[in-house]
């Protein structure tokens, strides 16, 4: 059985920095594409980053582009997003998900977690 447990969010003042953990497992880790989206009160779900199994190549959305970043740990079956110069627009439930996609970045993920809360305050 597939699980994806997020972790590392939190309150933060505009300026700051916070590192989201995402911990897979029941997959072969290695092979699958990492992605981290987020949803906004009232806003539709948006891709934030995604790290793919092949080559760890990254794509980052541009709104946060320089100030996020994605890695993985392939012997922990971890993804990580490291935010940084954090604003208010940033808040958001932030969720993670996975898949095996032969491509470098799916159009859609097959497993999702249940997302951890991140609050920027101005």
């Amino acid at each position: 059985q597939v699980q994806l447990v997020e972790s590392g969010g939190g309150l933060v003042q505009a300026g700051g920095s916070l590192r989201l953990s995402c911990a897979a497992s029941g997959v072969t880790f290695s092979r699958y594409t990492m992605g981290w989206f987020r949803q906004a009160p009232g806003k539709e779900r948006e891709f934030v980053a995604a790290i793919s199994w092949i080559a760890s190549r990254t794509s980052t959305a541009d709104s946060v582009k320089g100030r996020f970043t994605i890695s993985r740990d392939n012997a922990k079956n971890t993804v990580f997003l490291q935010m940084i110069s954090l604003k208010p627009e940033d808040t958001a439930v932030y969720y993670c998900a996975a898949d095996p996609s032969n491509n470098y970045f799916p159009k859609t993920y097959s497993y999702w977690g249940q997302g951890t809360q991140v609050t920027v305050s101005s």
